[in-house]
């Protein structure tokens, strides 16, 4: 694979993403930082709020990390005890090596043990991206763990699984994906490429910190252990209903996940859905409109 190839690539999954992010007050001198264990593996997070509040917990996708989330943080924490973890081979979590080690069942059992670390029995999870495909399985694998559900652009997996197997836009448009399932794909990246699409100079250079400290291989193997390969085939296995509330909130500008495979999303729940569309908005819809997206999160779980 070839550089220019990869930046078009990355180019094209984020070629919606053109809000100028801004660094606001430093979070980062207001959140307290933790470990969690899983299975051996160190799960970071970063928290705000009361404690004693309901507890949030965020998952962020590629290529990200907990601080995508520092606008929800703040505006939640005055109710929630709000945590944004870092995903295994990001940033400050555990890095293992081995594209199994990757597996969906692993990605889902991280965010178990973070809830079990912090003593609760339950939490609302909220997902973007990989974040969303790691929600999505929780809620469907633990619903004991899982009270609300908050999905950020990113289809019910069934949904995905369709519009690959039936859509050509769909199937053109995920050439990224295959082409991050290439063996090698992982050493034509680097922090500042990954990084290219955050414009505020401050931000943008924790965002290079943090990927220089996270391992491009392990972001990589999520694609390669969990993302459909072609021949595309629909998913026709028995459904195993989605049995909380969830609230989906999806920008229409996101070039990588199409708004067809939102369709028929109800067919694979139990409880009510709540769906929320940004005409505006790209990919990164917590960011490209974070007020919004805070405000539609904090109403939907005070309702």
């Amino acid at each position: 694979m070839k550089m220019s190839l990869l930046l078009f690539c990355l180019a094209v999954l984020f070629a919606s993403f053109t809000m100028v992010l801004a660094g606001g007050d430093d979070i980062e001198a207001r959140v307290e930082h933790g470990y969690a264990d899983s299975n051996g593996v160190k799960i970071h997070y970063a928290a705000l709020g009361s404690k004693n509040a309901p507890l949030i917990v965020m998952i962020h996708g590629f290529p990200d990390f907990w601080y995508s989330w520092r606008d929800q943080m703040d505006g939640l924490s005055k109710e929630y005890y709000v945590v944004a973890i870092d995903q295994r081979g990001y940033n400050l979590s555990d890095k293992p090596k081995g594209v199994e080690n990757y597996d969906m069942r692993l990605l889902v059992g991280d965010v178990a043990a973070v809830i079990k670390h912090l003593g609760r029995e339950k939490a609302i999870i909220v997902g973007h991206d990989w974040g969303g495909a790691v929600a999505w399985t929780t809620a469907m694998m633990m619903p004991q763990i899982v009270e609300r559900l908050v999905i950020c652009n990113l289809p019910h997996p069934r949904g995905l699984s369709r519009e690959l197997a039936n859509n050509p836009a769909q199937q053109k448009n995920s050439q990224y994906a295959r082409n991050f399932q290439q063996p090698d794909a992982h050493k034509m990246m680097t922090a500042e490429q990954l990084a290219f699409w955050v414009r505020d100079p401050e931000v943008k250079k924790k965002y290079i910190e943090a990927f220089k400290r996270s391992d491009f291989e392990a972001m990589l193997n999520y694609y390669k252990r969990n993302y459909p390969r072609e021949p595309y085939q629909e998913d026709k296995s028995p459904v195993v209903k989605v049995k909380m509330p969830v609230l989906m909130i999806h920008g229409l500008g996101d070039t990588a996940l199409l708004p067809g495979a939102l369709n028929d999303t109800w067919e694979w729940l139990e409880q009510d859905l709540t769906l929320v569309t940004i005409p505006k908005s790209g990919h990164f819809v917590q960011q490209d409109a974070s007020e919004m997206v805070t405000r539609s999160i904090r109403m939907w779980l005070n309702r």
